[in-house]
């Protein structure tokens, strides 16, 4: 594969990689708070769980997240020979 084409592909596949990552973080950002007064009728240890949603649980995906994001980066880079030397 051409220089050219390396980069391209992996553009692509990085861009790819930050939609995905952008509708995670949309989704647990708005629209699990949307529904928050609805889930609130579901209780967890005693508490509502669109107070656990909009308290705890959106964080906690959210450091899942970058955590997966810098390993699928890794590999996206690794494939097409980007990667940093450790």
């Amino acid at each position: 594969m051409s220089e050219p084409n390396k980069v391209q592909a992996h553009w692509a596949e990085t861009q790819r990689l930050t939609y995905i990552m952008i509708g995670i973080w949309a989704f647990f950002s708005f629209f699990i708070h949307m529904f928050a007064p609805a889930l609130n009728n579901i209780k967890i240890l005693g508490f509502p769980l669109g107070f656990y949603m909009a308290a705890q649980g959106s964080l906690i995906v959210f450091v899942a997240q970058l955590f997966w994001f810098s390993g699928a980066q890794d590999k996206v880079d690794r494939k097409y020979g980007m990667a940093e030397d450790d």
